[in-house]
């Protein structure tokens, strides 16, 4: 999708149309998490820090995210592209990737698709989306980058929509580029090859693959070989199998105390809870992460003997690892996360002790996070929760992607 979340607020707002608009998180900790087209000729740019952009772009509307708004939009879009294909492979809440070879017969070929889905999201959903064709995710996603508009100073210069990258011409259309292009290569990795005198990735492709393991490791190395070469033979996977469900929140000031941010990690479990069982999961390995005002990263784990999926019990492995955190310095960041997942149908057999005579006090548990989602499903997220977590203003509910672009508490503009 071209510019997604700044579009999506100008659909629901259409006088921003044609100005600059920056949409994410405020202060001196938020970052950019869309901007429109005409912010971009100034410099702007998605991750960038809200301050800086805000510098670069004095005259930019700024927006908070608004996640379930753009997650809402984003089910519309799938809806869209599933009627082509059922192999969708969602990548984040505004790009996909659709393997349409079963669908030839019925929309015709690769570009002809390519165009209908164009023409149907902008027809369905009001919003422009740009779209690349060829015989690999490699390939395919750097055709939609090069079908995107372009930000000039006198305004957005419209993309060609679709670019189909023919068998034939791959190597052509791939080797030219910057090796940044590449996935994998980040300024670490950019850095190393610069000094191979690698700029391009046909540059990369002409650096055997032996030397690249030894500058970038066996794994690395091998991979990026391959990717120069146009080779890249993963398949586009519907149903991938998420590793882990998680929260994290940066703090618009560094949280030295243990019993505020043991609410913030009940907080976070609750959530985690809530989406494990909304996606039919459960979980063994607890993990907290904690990032300090330094930069510095720690993360603490713990696997339970049963799955879990309930928001007290990961708040009670969590609340222990973080008695083992020393927090004195600062806290940045926290969060909580359950790996090792399982479907919630997959849970063992377990040996019964005298105290789950009434009960097994998982199942008492789980009997009280049902009645917990259902209390939510018919009237909100925030109509109940932990008891810790209301406030005079209700119950303090974490919310997914509420501070994904930067602290709640920030003020706009500040730092």
């Amino acid at each position: 999708m071209d510019a997604f979340y700044a579009a999506v607020e100008t659909l629901a707002d259409p006088t921003l149309a044609g100005r600059p608009v920056i949409v994410g998180g405020s202060g001196s900790r938020g970052v950019v998490a869309s901007c429109s087209y005409e912010a971009r000729a100034y410099g702007v740019r998605s991750a960038m820090p809200s301050v800086q952009a805000s510098r670069l772009c004095p005259t930019a509307v700024f927006l908070s995210a608004r996640f379930d708004a753009y997650a809402a939009v984003s089910r519309q879009l799938h809806e869209v592209l599933r009627s082509f294909t059922p192999l969708v492979e969602g990548i984040g809440l505004d790009e996909a990737f659709l393997d349409v070879r079963g669908a030839h017969r019925l929309f015709g070929t690769g570009p002809e698709i390519g165009r209908a889905v164009r023409e149907r999201v902008h027809g369905e959903l009001g919003l422009w989306s740009s779209v690349g064709v060829a015989r690999s995710k490699l390939l395919a996603k750097l055709a939609s980058r090069a079908a995107k508009p372009t930000a000039t100073p006198t305004g957005p210069r419209p993309g060609v929509g679709v670019v189909a990258v023919e068998p034939a011409a791959e190597l052509g259309f791939l080797h030219p580029l910057p090796v940044s292009a590449l996935w994998g290569v980040g300024p670490v990795t950019a850095a190393r090859l610069t000094r191979l005198g690698v700029s391009t990735v046909g540059d990369l492709a002409a650096v055997p693959v032996e030397t690249l393991v030894v500058t970038l490791g066996q794994a690395v190395g091998r991979q990026l070989h391959e990717l120069a070469s146009g080779r890249d033979t993963r398949p586009v996977e519907p149903d991938r199998d998420v590793k882990s469900i998680g929260h994290e929140e940066t703090y618009a000031h560094d949280d030295h105390d243990v019993t505020s941010l043991r609410r913030q990690v009940v907080r976070m479990a609750d959530a985690v809870g809530a989406r494990l069982r909304g996606s039919a999961k459960q979980g063994r390995t607890v993990t907290l992460k904690v990032r300090f005002g330094d930069m510095s990263t720690i993360t603490r784990s713990h696997t339970v003997a049963d799955p879990v999926d309930q928001g007290p019990v990961i708040a009670g492995v969590a609340a222990e690892l973080l008695g083992g955190v020393d927090v004195r310095p600062g806290v940045r960041l926290l969060g909580v996360s359950v790996s090792g997942l399982t479907g919630a149908s997959d849970r063992e057999a377990r040996q019964l002790s005298f105290g789950d005579l009434d009960g097994p006090s998982d199942r008492r548990g789980g009997a009280a996070s049902e009645a917990l989602d259902a209390v939510r499903a018919r009237f909100g997220t925030e109509a109940v929760g932990p008891a810790s977590l209301a406030g005079p203003e209700g119950i303090d509910v974490k919310r997914q992607g509420d501070t994904q672009w930067g602290p709640r508490s920030a003020e706009p503009g500040s730092g």
